[in-house]
């Protein structure tokens, strides 16, 4: 576990469900929170979020605002794709149109757009959720499991975006899934597991 100097987001003592006594900071690039089932990588997203509240500890984000939202919901069932899109473009001002028009070019989504998020597949689902979190603009953008039942093609155009964004300077993309990639440029690595 690495604990970064120019921290854009700090868990200090955070505590709920299956993270306890949580003291991390995420930098700017692209990080990854990894472990087994169960062992709380999207609570701990939902913590950063503020999507729930920690029983003890804190959260300092940066100003910028910090991107998460969970579309595997049946509330959200009856929302077309670009309805979806429009609604979470509202709530993030440096949104980049351009960057979701190639992204829903690039896998293959432009056709979906007026289809209710009940009739998409898991990945198609998935990736209305992936397209929106990286053209969000957000100073930190969270993304749980985001290759998921993707085909090949997106999974690649995903790691090529976070390739890219591993450089930036000033946001922080933090991605929780099982294992971190070997071939991606990574600021830090949280393992759960190491923390039982």
């Amino acid at each position: 576990m690495s604990t970064p100097s120019a921290s854009l987001i700090r868990a200090q003592n955070l505590t709920h469900g299956p993270i306890t006594h949580l003291t991390f900071t995420w930098p700017a690039g692209v990080s990854w929170v990894c472990g087994d089932e169960g062992k709380g990588k999207t609570t701990l997203l939902r913590l950063l979020a503020g999507d729930v509240q920690p029983d003890i500890g804190t959260v300092t984000l940066p100003s910028g605002g910090v991107f998460w939202v969970d579309l595997q919901s049946p509330t959200h069932d009856a929302i077309t794709v670009q309805a979806c899109w429009d609604d979470l473009r509202k709530q993030y001002p440096h949104w980049n149109d351009g960057v979701l028009s190639d992204l829903a070019e690039a896998m293959d989504m432009h056709t979906h757009r007026e289809k209710q998020l009940h009739m998409l597949s898991a990945g198609s689902r998935r990736k209305v959720m992936v397209v929106a979190a990286l053209a969000s603009g957000a100073a930190v953008t969270l993304l749980d499991q985001p290759f998921a039942a993707l085909d090949l093609r997106s999974i690649q155009i995903i790691q090529e975006f976070l390739s890219e964004a591993a450089e930036h300077p000033h946001r922080a993309w933090i991605v929780a899934d099982y294992e971190p990639p070997n071939d991606l440029p990574l600021a830090c690595v949280l393992n759960l597991d190491m923390r039982s």
